[in-house]
């Protein structure tokens, strides 16, 4: 019996934010791979390691976790006034599956920086030494990101001092700006209220914000789930019950905002919506042991990835936090004490983030202009990844 032998295909290993993955320059991807389709999704299946009986990743890339199993595809952009396309996948660990519904707010970081070094953008508009702004087209959600990348003697700047909680050594600060991230397909609250009931038959009947900004986030408060708000990932991550209670309200909330057709849709559409819970600031000790003060943040949050407590805070559901602070009346502003305010601090189980947001009232609807928020990002190993050939 012969087998085929093993393809090397160029490719980056990165980390940006909170999540790291697999990047991809188009043009080095296989032909068939080239265009969506299962013989794209089959490669990155198989670059990730997925799906995994055994939940580890051992023959793979991937890190068996939802920020770590993650791969990004970048080309120069087809749109105008733009310097590169981004497309993200959200590689499911146990499945075969790849969700490509939206985008991964901590990797858009790093979607910058990969650009400058492989070519993708002009290198004209490029300094010696500052500050490149390097236009991003979303290519999931058709939006704009603006990343500021810092640039040292003609090349991206990855070190430097900036910390961000959940992530073990400083770096340099990209700022990232989310313009106008509602969806632009449907209103930024879908039912056109800032808070709805939700019903879950053999569950309870819950207060939810859903919030269509960054990505489509369901939001509730802490208390009228069973917790606090200050939560670490044992303590929800462990417990099988909750996490099938928690798909369940996702599903009906996915249902609710218009998402999907049927219940049974949800499970191949695990990446979106998110599901958050929201608390008064309140002092916990993060999962590094850091002591995270109550008079030091606005509002405690979790949320949940991939059908897992997400150890810090996923960028574009950050991006709709900051959003619905913003907006008074919504479960995440009154939470975090109510009123118009342009930036919010919050309590993660790795710490602390502070975002800010812009947002209007606009001919009888809410509208939001962009959200910023500072991330770093650096290349981890960059050569060939190897995968059987397909």
């Amino acid at each position: 019996m012969s087998f085929k032998p093993q393809i090397k295909v160029p490719a980056t290993y990165m980390r940006g934010g909170t999540s790291k993955g697999v990047f991809f320059n188009l043009t080095d991807l296989p032909p068939q791979a080239q265009v969506a389709g299962p013989e794209r999704d089959a490669l990155l299946l198989r670059v990730i390691g997925s799906p995994d009986p055994y939940g580890k990743h051992t023959d793979g890339m991937g890190g068996a976790t939802s920020s770590t199993s993650k791969t990004v595809i970048l080309s120069k952009s087809t749109q105008a006034d733009h310097d590169v396309d981004y497309l993200f996948g959200q590689v499911a660990i146990d499945k075969p599956f790849i969700d490509w519904s939206g985008n991964c707010g901590n990797l858009t970081a790093a979607v910058g920086s990969f650009a400058i070094s492989n070519g993708l953008v002009d290198a004209g508009s490029i300094p010696q030494n500052g500050i490149a702004v390097v236009r991003i087209w979303q290519a999931n959600i058709k939006k704009t990101i603006i990343a500021h990348v810092p640039i040292t003697d003609g090349e991206v700047q990855e070190t430097g001092d900036f910390e961000l909680d959940g992530v073990t050594f400083p770096a340099a600060e990209v700022v990232v700006e989310f313009m106008d991230p509602a969806d632009g397909e449907g209103a930024m609250f879908p039912s056109g209220s800032l808070v709805d009931m939700l019903e879950v038959p053999g569950i309870g009947k819950f207060a939810v914000t859903m919030i269509n900004a960054g990505i489509p986030t369901l939001f509730f408060n802490a208390d009228e789930l069973g917790y606090t708000g200050t939560e670490l990932q044992e303590a929800i991550n462990g417990d099988d019950a909750a996490l099938a209670r928690f798909e369940t309200i996702r599903a009906h909330g996915a249902l609710k905002m218009g998402l999907i057709s049927s219940l049974e849709e949800a499970a191949t559409r695990q990446h979106t919506p998110k599901i958050a819970f929201v608390s008064k600031a309140q002092s916990y000790l993060a999962s590094s042991g850091k002591q995270i003060n109550a008079h030091d943040i606005d509002i405690c949050v979790r949320a949940l990835s991939m059908g897992k407590l997400h150890h810090a805070m996923m960028g574009t559901a950050a991006v709709a936090i900051a959003t619905a602070a913003a907006i008074p009346g919504t479960l995440v502003n009154l939470a975090a004490g109510g009123g118009a305010r342009e930036s919010v601090t919050f309590g993660h189980p790795s710490g602390t983030l502070r975002v800010g947001a812009a947002a209007q009232y606009i001919d009888g609807q809410w509208q939001a202009e962009k959200a910023v928020m500072s991330r770093s990002a650096r290349v981890l190993m960059e050569g060939s990844v190897r995968v059987p050939q397909l």
